[in-house]
C-alpha cells in the first residue's frame, strides 16, 4: 500500500497533462487516410506523458524528489522490519509445529485455551522456562502483556493520556495511534527508555533517590522526541492526507452515512481493558457491547438538528428527483458542464441528511440501553448511574465511543498536536511517570518485571468498595479506579478455571460467589422482572 500511495500520487502530480484532460486544450490526433480527426473527443492516454517527459517533470521539482528520498528511506526501514518480523513467525510456526504437535492447516481449529494447555504441560516435560518448574496461566499472560499492562493501569490511574479542556467543545482526551506509538517508544523499547530491555526496568528506575534526575532525563526526551516529530511534521502529514484520501473516498461516496457509524476510540479500548487481557478477548467483549452502545447514542437527538435535517433533505432530494428525470427523458443532459457533479453531491446530502433523522418508533429507555452496554464493556463511572439521560454522560461515553469521522480527524490532526503535547504537556508528568513504574513494578522469577496491579492482587491494589472491605490494605494511591482490579481478577478466573489465584483473592473470589448465590436466591422469578420493565411490559402485553 505504501509503495502504491507513493507512486500513485507521484504519477498524478508529475505524469497527467491536466489542460488536456479537461479539454481546456485543443488537442491534435494524428490521423491517416481522408478522415478528418475527432477534436472534440480525448483518451485517457492522450492525457497522460510519455515516460522521458514524465522523468523530467520529476527531476525539476526539487521538492518531490526529497519526499520520493523520505519515502524510499521509511520503506527500506519497513522491509527490514518486515523481514525481522517473518524471521520471527517462522521461529513461532516452527515452535507450534514441532513443540506443540500443532499443525499448521489445523491452527484455527483450536481454542487459546488448548494451546496455553499445551504450553504448560511442556514446561513440565522440558523446562523451557529455567528459573522455575511450573508455569501458570498468569505467567503467559505477563509475558504477552507487559507493557500492555503497564499502560492500562496508568490509564486507570489517570496518569495518560493528557486531558484538555477545549473552548466549546469541553474536556477533550486525545489518543491516537501516533501519540501511542511515541510514548511506547519513551517508556519501553526506545533508545533511553525506563526497560532496559523486553523484561526489565533499568536499574536506576528502582531505586528512589534518583527519580529527579530520571524525571529530568524523560523530559528531556520527551521534548527532543517532541522536537524530533516536528521536524518531521510535514512528510507524516502529507502521508496521512494522502493514505486517508485513498482509504475512505470511495467508502465516502459509496456509503456516505458510514462517517456517521461510530467505533472504540483507542483510548475507550485502554479504558475498558482488564489487566490481563488478550487481544481477542477485548475485540469479542467489546464486539459484543457494540449495538447496545450504538443504541443508546442513537438515542440522544436534537429536535432542531432533525428539523434542519428533513429540509435540508427535501430541497437537495426536489433538485436531484428533477436531474434524474431530466436524465432520463434525454441522456444529452448528461453532457452539461458539472451535471454529475451536481448528482453526485446532491446524493451525497441527501444521504448525510437521512443519517441525522432519528427513527420514529424508538423508544427512548437511556437507563435501560446504558445498563446493556455495561453488562459487556464492565466500566462506568459512578457518576453515571442514574444519569443516563444527561448530555454530560453522552459526552463522556462518546470519548469512548466516538465517531469514526472524529477517529479520521484526530489521526489528521495528529502530526501537528502530537509533538506539541511531547513538548509542552508530557514533561510536567514525567515525576509523576517515574513514580509510577518504581511503586508499581515487581519482579516475579522466570518473568521478569511486570506492572503489579497485573498479579490481580486484592490485598494490595483493591478497592473497599467492591466487596474488600477487610481485605485490603492499599491506600487510595494504591487501589486501582472504578474496581479494575475486582473486575480483571474475575475476568481472568472465568477465562482460565484451571487457574489459582493467591489467597487473598481466592477469598474475595468466594465471598463473590456466595453474595451471588444470595441476591439470585432472594430474587423474584425473570418473568417478573421483565413484567415490571418497558421492554417486558410490551412483550408480555
Amino acid at each position: 500500500q505504501f509503495l502504491f500511495v507513493v507512486t500513485f500520487t507521484t504519477f498524478l502530480l508529475c505524469c497527467v497533462e491536466y489542460d488536456v484532460l479537461f479539454a481546456n486544450r485543443p488537442l491534435n490526433h494524428s490521423h491517416t487516410g481522408g478522415a478528418a480527426p475527432d477534436r472534440s473527443k480525448v483518451t485517457l492516454p492522450d492525457a497522460i506523458l510519455p515516460a522521458p517527459q514524465c522523468a523530467q517533470r520529476i527531476r525539476a521539482r526539487g521538492w518531490v524528489i526529497f519526499l520520493l528520498v523520505m519515502a524510499a528511506v521509511f520503506w527500506l526501514y519497513r522491509l527490514v522490519k518486515v523481514l525481522c518480523s517473518l524471521l520471527s513467525y517462522w521461529e513461532i510456526r516452527t515452535f507450534y509445529i514441532k513443540a506443540l504437535n500443532i499443525p499448521s492447516e489445523g491452527l484455527c481449529n483450536y481454542s487459546w485455551q488448548e494451546v496455553q494447555a499445551r504450553l504448560i504441560s511442556l514446561q513440565r516435560r522440558q523446562q523451557m522456562c529455567v528459573h522455575k518448574r511450573e508455569l501458570t496461566e498468569l505467567d503467559i499472560y505477563h509475558r504477552i502483556l507487559r507493557f500492555k499492562n503497564y499502560t492500562v493501569a496508568m490509564v486507570n490511574k489517570s496518569l495518560l493520556p493528557v486531558r484538555f479542556h477545549v473552548p466549546l467543545l469541553g474536556p477533550v482526551v486525545f489518543l491516537t495511534q501516533g501519540l501511542k506509538y511515541n510514548l511506547e517508544l519513551l517508556l519501553f523499547w526506545g533508545p533511553g527508555s525506563l526497560f532496559q530491555n523486553k523484561w526489565s526496568l533499568r536499574p536506576q528506575c528502582k531505586r528512589a533517590g534518583a527519580r529527579r534526575e530520571l524525571a529530568r532525563r524523560l523530559a528531556r526526551t520527551m521534548v527532543l522526541l517532541g522536537l524530533a516529530n516536528l521536524l518531521f511534521c510535514p512528510c507524516v502529514l502529507v502521508w496521512q492526507l494522502l493514505y486517508a484520501f485513498f482509504s475512505y473516498a470511495e467508502v465516502i461516496k459509496r456509503e456516505p452515512g458510514s462517517l456517521g457509524a461510530r467505533r472504540w476510540s483507542l483510548y475507550g479500548r485502554h479504558y475498558l481493558r482488564h489487566f490481563n487481557e488478550l487481544n481477542h478477548e477485548l475485540q469479542a467483549r467489546l464486539s459484543r457491547g457494540y449495538k447496545p452502545a450504538t443504541k443508546y447514542m442513537n438515542s440522544f437527538t436534537s429536535p432542531l438538528l432533525t428539523v434542519l435535517a428533513k429540509n435540508v433533505g427535501f430541497f437537495a432530494g426536489s433538485i436531484l428527483a428533477v436531474l434524474i428525470v431530466l436524465t432520463v427523458y434525454d441522456e444529452d443532459v448528461l453532457t452539461v458542464q458539472h451535471i454529475l457533479t451536481a448528482i453526485t453531491l446532491l446524493g451525497l446530502v441527501v444521504t448525510l441528511a437521512r443519517s441525522f433523522i432519528p427513527d420514529e418508533h424508538t423508544v427512548w429507555c437511556p437507563e435501560q440501553l446504558l445498563q446493556r452496554v455495561l453488562a459487556h464493556v464492565h466500566y462506568m463511572p459512578d457518576h453515571w448511574q442514574g444519569n443516563a439521560s444527561r448530555s454530560e454522560t453522552r459526552s463522556e461515553m462518546a470519548q469512548l465511543f466516538q465517531y469514526k469521522a472524529v477517529f479520521i480527524l484526530e489521526e489528521l490532526l495528529s502530526p501537528i498536536l502530537t509533538p506539541l503535547i511531547l513538548i509542552f504537556a508530557l514533561p510536567a508528568r514525567a515525576l509523576d511517570i517515574v513514580d509510577f513504574f518504581r511503586n508499581f513494578t515487581v519482579e516475579v522469577v522466570g518473568v521478569g518485571d511486570i506492572c503489579s496491579f497485573a498479579q490481580l492482587d486484592v490485598r494490595n491494589h483493591g478497592n473497599p468498595q467492591w466487596l474488600s472491605a477487610g481485605q485490603t490494605e492499599a491506600s487510595v494511591y494504591q487501589q486501582a479506579e472504578n474496581g479494575k482490579t475486582e473486575l480483571s481478577l474475575m475476568h481472568f478466573t472465568i477465562t482460565n478455571p484451571r487457574w489459582q489465584p493467591p489467597p487473598p483473592s481466592e477469598l474475595f473470589l468466594s465471598h463473590l460467589k456466595e453474595k451471588v448465590q444470595q441476591d439470585a436466591a432472594a430474587a423474584p422469578p425473570a418473568q417478573c422482572i421483565l413484567a415490571e420493565g418497558p421492554l417486558g411490559a410490551s412483550l408480555f402485553s
